[in-house]
């Protein structure tokens, strides 16, 4: 088992002690009025933690305590760690990012664009820029999610048994060649859309690597830093330790179970090994891949990406440098969109006054459905890791507000 626990004194890393303390105070009031069964919360500085708390429970029906090798779904909090895996594989020369889809995964050559229509008579028109890696990491490419509920393509999906998960006993091949026959919601390159891109680019990472996602990652991402505890699926010796899934109650938003129907079974390897959604772990184990990240690809000698590649995907690669309120459809998303661009999996902050959120300029991050969220600061050297499980992260504004109080703190 593994831990966060305070490194250093807070004062020696530039946090006022005092005003930390306003971080905790804020979200129990969380769990005291029910909203959320349990959380916690890790903030280091340099590497070294500075701020290390849980409070509430996991389960909310036996009490067990939320602790702080808590294991948890971390959803899109998948895709950071994929698309790390991707361009571990770039580094290595094995694709290029202009590379079309369709060289590695054929059915997407024929994936036609929705252009009119309804979902019983869509009419399409074939690509006109073909989708590329780079489309799928920088989520452009036209592939979208059921649970979007804003377009005629996101029913299309829910249609075809692709809402909050997947057709049972199908695997990531026979998806990617299920999507590749549904039509994108727009062409290639020409508009942002959260979306199953990033389960695609885990099809590649298996293409390109001759090996399963999942074992993929375990031997070169997660075993070489430590991370001991996340994978995608729980053994038996720590399923007591997993976090029971919760949703807002629809009239009092009071956190109650999750439908067994959204619950996916963590006791054995899935069918479907998801890279835009599939991982469960600890706050501890996160942190050492944030610490990587913030380090620019290395953690204690280990190092998985160069420091030029960790640059080049923090930067925005919209358009014109544009944010996604200019380029982006409107749909659910792990960020907002005002003064925030989008890298090779990760958002990317271009403009904090626009975004009308205490932070800095060139943070990264990203979060999970189930309300997890964790940025890496390289101008602040600040890293954040926020763990809880409710679904839809959009439920409370639990991001923003776990900015502005983390900043608050900092008084060097």
């Amino acid at each position: 088992m593994s831990a966060p626990v305070v490194d250093i004194d807070p004062s020696d890393a530039g946090f006022d002690p005092t005003r930390l303390t306003r971080i905790d105070r804020h979200f129990q009031q969380y769990v005291d009025d029910g909203r959320l069964p349990g959380w916690q919360i890790v903030v280091s500085r340099g590497g070294e933690v500075v701020h290390s708390s849980t409070y509430g429970t996991r389960d909310i029906d036996s009490g067990a305590p939320w602790e702080a090798d808590t294991i948890v779904r971390m959803y899109s909090m998948t895709k950071p760690v994929a698309s790390v895996a991707a361009m571990m594989l770039y580094e290595e020369g094995a694709f290029q990012l202009k590379d079309p889809v369709a060289d590695y995964i054929p059915a997407f050559a024929d994936t036609e664009v929705f252009r009119s229509g309804s979902i019983l008579k869509p009419i399409t028109e074939p690509q006109i820029e073909p989708m590329r890696i780079w489309h799928l990491l920088t989520h452009t490419s036209g592939l979208t999610y059921g649970f979007h509920n804003s377009h005629a393509v996101d029913a299309i999906y829910r249609k075809n048994g692709f809402e909050w998960g997947y057709p049972p006993g199908e695997d990531l091949e026979t998806i990617c060649n299920r999507w590749a026959a549904l039509p994108l919601v727009f062409q290639p390159g020409t508009s942002w859309n959260y979306s199953v891109a990033t389960d695609v680019v885990g099809r590649i990472v298996e293409i390109v690597s001759g090996m399963q996602l999942d074992e993929f990652v375990r031997s070169r991402i997660t075993e070489p830093l430590k991370m001991t505890e996340t994978d995608f699926w729980v053994p038996d010796e720590q399923s007591d330790r997993v976090a029971r899934l919760y949703v807002p109650h629809p009239k009092t938003g009071l956190a109650v179970p999750a439908p067994a129907a959204v619950v996916a079974d963590l006791s054995k390897r899935p069918t479907m090994i998801s890279g835009g959604g599939g991982l469960c772990g600890t706050a501890a184990d996160y942190l050492r891949f944030s610490h990587m990240l913030l380090n620019r690809g290395e953690l204690d000698g280990i190092r998985l990406l160069g420091p030029r590649t960790v640059d080049f995907m923090t930067e925005n690669h919209l358009p014109g440098n544009v944010d996604l309120e200019a380029f982006g459809q409107s749909t659910f998303a792990e960020t907002s969109f005002d003064g925030v661009g989008f890298g090779l999996g990760f958002s990317v902050m271009m403009d904090p006054v626009a975004n009308e959120v205490l932070c800095s300029p060139g943070e990264f991050a990203w979060g999970g459905a189930a309300s997890t969220a964790f940025w890496v600061d390289p101008i602040e050297d600040v890293v954040a890791v926020f763990l809880t499980q409710l679904l839809p992260s959009s439920t409370h504004p639990i991001r923003p507000q776990l900015k502005q109080l983390v900043y608050q703190a900092l008084v060097d």
